[in-house]
């Protein structure tokens, strides 16, 4: 027989929750439940979501328990889905969420991130030749004079290929918001 086997038959486990016995839980504990998880997670919505599932597991009589230890128990389970949650996120948003970011900061990270979205959606300019053009002119500072006598083409063909990869890359950056 397994540890778990035991546990169910033990008579902790074994006692059911009846649905009568989950309202007054729910109003004995909720927003002390809540209160902890939004401690842990600095997010009130998530918070919440947690709170809820525990009492609609209890619902669902996935969670048995011995009702004479009832808060210890609600509040344990708030704490261990709380720390699922921070587990299984990355480790930027862990810092994101869990050491809020002056202005300074947020605008830093934020000028970053365009920064490497424009970096990257240079690279998927097609064709190939608006990105080269672009790199060209502003990369490398070469004059549309210089970069027509490099491809062998016209100014007016290197102004066009640049007028369309920035077209792109307007594109690129609006769908960011």
């Amino acid at each position: 027989m397994s540890l778990l086997d035991l546990l169910r038959r033990s008579q902790v486990y074994s006692m059911a929750i009846d649905n009568s016995h989950i309202e007054p839980l729910f109003k004995a504990h909720y927003h002390e439940m809540c209160r902890l998880a939004i401690m842990l997670l600095h997010d009130e919505d998530e918070a919440r979501d947690i709170v809820h599932d525990i009492f609609a597991q209890l619902l669902d009589g996935e969670i048995r328990f011995d009702q004479e230890k009832a808060r210890s128990f609600l509040m344990t389970c708030v704490r261990n889905k709380c720390l699922n949650v921070m587990r299984n996120l990355d480790a930027r948003q862990q810092a994101l969420r869990f050491y809020p970011l002056d202005d300074e900061a947020q605008a830093l990270i934020t000028h970053e991130q365009n920064i490497q979205a424009l970096q990257d959606g240079i690279q998927r300019l097609a064709p190939p030749i608006c990105r080269d053009i672009v790199l060209m002119h502003y990369r490398d500072g070469l004059t549309f004079k210089r970069i027509a006598a490099h491809y062998n083409v016209s100014e007016t063909t290197i102004y066009k290929h640049l007028r369309e990869a920035m077209r792109q890359l307007r594109l690129t950056l609006k769908q960011l918001g």
